[in-house]
């Protein structure tokens, strides 16, 4: 893995982590659905026309197209629209670390699904991974932690581990950019139809909620999604889902920061346990590569 990739890799765990942050600040005064179906509009929209510029097409291959629709409606819909629901009750550091854990049951799939041999340092890293959400989630309830709001992080982490099983090698081929722009478009789409559905949109003008907004628009929403593309063409899925044991402790790190979210001691211990797990399944898996 060359310095460039490396570089880029924290870049992208550093984005990706403060998205939860971000949210966070954004349904304070905005509805959670009808933000986040805005949000993927103009990055959509800004993701294709950049793509169009750089000369790519719409003219993309069937798993092009397969890939663009699930992780259109799996990760940007289902995930984040389930993770913006949640960030009403649900604070930022617990919900990134609940996302964190997205590897680690990556992981167990292709283990107990498809068969992939896991090594002893996998299945330890597993094992560290529950040991910690464990840690975390006791700690969590004795405070009066929202289960309603955790469960929807948790069908979201669920929703967007299938979304990566099914598109694995899908988004070869070329045309990255574009196909980055339609998904998010395709969340759009779905996002629009479930704020008609379920929400009365709400937004509440403030100086926080547009700088959080614009950020989240052009920084977690585009650039780091460019970014995790651009990463796995470059040096693969494995190798580039090594970057996301760094997510569990820049997610709280980010919170703590502009939230002022307290972390006891059991917290800490936590993040550092499922770091480590998710750090000794993505090696165990980059070995056999």
């Amino acid at each position: 893995m060359d310095i460039r990739a490396i570089l880029m890799g924290l870049v992208f765990a550093v984005m990706w982590s403060s998205a939860f942050t971000s949210a966070r600040i954004i349904v304070a005064d905005m509805s959670p659905l009808f933000a986040l179906s805005c949000r993927y509009l103009i990055s959509g929209l800004l993701g294709v026309s950049i793509a169009l510029a750089m000369g790519q097409s719409m003219r993309l291959t069937p798993a092009q197209w397969r890939a663009t629709v699930i992780f259109g409606i799996l990760q940007n819909a289902v995930y984040l629209g389930l993770n913006f629901i949640a960030m009403q009750t649900v604070q930022a550091s617990l919900a990134a670390i609940i996302a964190s854990t997205m590897p680690l049951l990556v992981g167990f799939a292709v283990w107990a699904v498809f068969g992939e041999k896991l090594r002893p340092l996998g299945i330890a890293g597993l094992i560290a991974g529950v040991i910690g959400v464990t840690i975390i989630m006791g700690a969590r309830l004795n405070g009066g932690v929202d289960m309603v709001g955790v469960g929807l992080c948790v069908i979201g982490v669920i929703a967007l581990t299938i979304a990566t099983l099914l598109v694995r090698g899908a988004t070869s081929g070329g045309n990255f950019l574009m196909i980055v722009g339609l998904q998010m478009l395709v969340g759009c789409a779905a996002l629009t139809l479930a704020t008609l559905a379920f929400e009365t949109p709400r937004i509440n003008p403030t100086l926080s909620l547009a700088l959080a907004f614009t950020y989240t628009c052009l920084f977690p929403g585009l650039a780091a999604t460019i970014i995790w593309f651009w990463l796995v063409n470059r040096i693969g899925a494995t190798r580039a889902a090594t970057f996301h044991f760094l997510n569990p402790f820049f997610g709280v790190a980010v919170a703590a920061l502009l939230l002022s979210e307290t972390l006891g001691a059991r917290d800490t211990l936590g993040v550092a346990i499922i770091t480590a797990g998710i750090l000794a399944v993505q090696i165990s898996r980059q070995s056999k590569v």
